[in-house]
């Protein structure tokens, strides 16, 4: 996303496909990015000196989940870590808003992914009226702190932000509703959301102008396709990945005169 830009969040943006290759070519697109995300993951881990933190943010229903199964699976289970935050615990509100975020932050040659995040505290805070204004537009600063000393600490960090229109989100809620083996993933608390959308879309757009750093980006993804989405997100990694030229280390001997026996 430009920076110093405010994106204008509205359902033609969330339904718009550019520089789509179709759903087929997609899905094949898709296969030879999560291959290539394999083996920049192997260069990420040898190379031992950055790590990458990948937020996936939206409103409910919009894909947070199925990214995560979907971009990640063929990635090496034990360099990544996902986090979902949920409502915080009585110990996470006994420190600082950002404390439960900072403590989760991926290693050097690891990837964290965050499955909400630090967003919440402008967002569901933010319309909920849960803290003081003062307290919650205070924060804005304290996030683009905190992301610009991840970043000078090695860590890239890559924001997608998930905009589903208030159409499909109605369609895949009420999915969990029809069918028995969703009813689980159906919460009350989306209904609540759900009728103060555009609160929610004006606190989005504000956290997506105000926190848009160089180090750390956004990248608006339409998501009510599924396969779209995907694509989309996977191709922003591998570019991003490939961009910081990892190198595999040399070797400390000339191991051309080892053999095993």
């Amino acid at each position: 996303m430009p920076h110093g830009k405010r994106p204008r969040l509205d359902d033609h943006l969330a339904r718009s496909l550019p520089g789509s290759p179709g759903r087929v070519r997609a899905q094949k697109l898709l296969e030879q990015n999560l291959e290539r995300l394999f083996v920049l993951q192997q260069r990420l881990y040898a190379e031992n000196r950055r790590a990458l933190l990948v937020v996936v943010q939206g409103m409910d229903g919009s894909g947070k989940d199925g990214v995560i199964r979907s971009v990640f699976r063929g990635l090496n289970p034990q360099g990544v870590t996902v986090t979902p935050f949920k409502q915080p615990s009585a110990e996470e509100l006994d420190h600082d808003f950002l404390w439960r975020f900072h403590r989760v932050v991926p290693a050097r040659g690891d990837i964290a992914i965050f499955n909400r995040s630090h967003y919440e505290d402008v967002g569901v805070v933010r319309v909920q009226k849960l803290v003081p204004k003062p307290v919650w537009s205070a924060r804005y600063a304290h996030i683009n702190m905190f992301e610009k000393m991840l970043a000078e600490g090695g860590v890239v960090i890559l924001k997608f932000f998930l905009h589903v229109s208030r159409d499909e989100q109605r369609e895949r809620l009420q999915a969990r509703l029809d069918d028995p083996e969703k009813n689980w993933k159906f919460n009350p608390d989306d209904l609540e959301a759900r009728a103060r959308w555009s609160d929610y879309m004006e606190a989005y757009e504000d956290a997506l102008e105000r926190c848009n750093l160089e180090s750390a980006p956004w990248f608006v993804i339409p998501a009510d396709r599924k396969w779209y989405r995907n694509l989309v997100i996977s191709q922003i990694m591998v570019r991003t990945l490939e961009g910081l030229k990892l190198q595999i280390p040399k070797p400390t001997m000339d191991l051309s005169k080892v053999r095993i026996v």
